[in-house]
């Protein structure tokens, strides 16, 4: 069962401002898209999950999220991956099966168990280039 969007707002205003520091370690990345409706430049620290040419990413939220409304819209985001920056294409949904198969075994694990994500896509790796952090 995915995390209930009305958390949303206070994970924006609070959790992110933080996360958005450790984008680059490990398994924590920042994904820039443009708003659809704004034009916009947003940011949101997530986990992803790269394997060879494609990145996977679980919809802890549900597939309703905004930044993945803007994505699908835009057909391709950025996203801040260790010490890269990565051009993605459109995303692709993924079954419950196949995005488990994709997480490392700890989150495999606690997913599976708990049923806390049910929801994936992946999005494929277009380019990438050494990451300039923002002035």
């Amino acid at each position: 069962m995915p995390a209930p969007l009305s958390l949303t707002p206070y994970v924006e205003r609070f959790a992110n401002p933080l996360l958005r520091h450790l984008a680059g370690v490990g398994w924590f990345v920042e994904l820039e898209h443009v708003g659809r409706k704004s034009g916009t430049v947003r940011r949101n620290p997530l986990l992803a999950f790269r394997h060879g040419d494609t990145i996977t990413l679980a919809l802890t939220y549900g597939p309703e999220v905004q930044w993945l409304k803007n994505i699908r819209a835009a057909g391709r985001c950025r996203m801040h991956w260790r010490d890269k920056m990565l051009e993605l294409g459109a995303p692709r949904d993924l079954t419950t099966a196949e995005g488990l198969t994709a997480m490392p075994a700890p989150i495999r694990f606690v997913f599976a168990r708990t049923g806390a994500c049910e929801d994936f896509v992946e999005l494929p790796v277009l380019s990438e280039r050494p990451f300039r952090p923002r002035s």
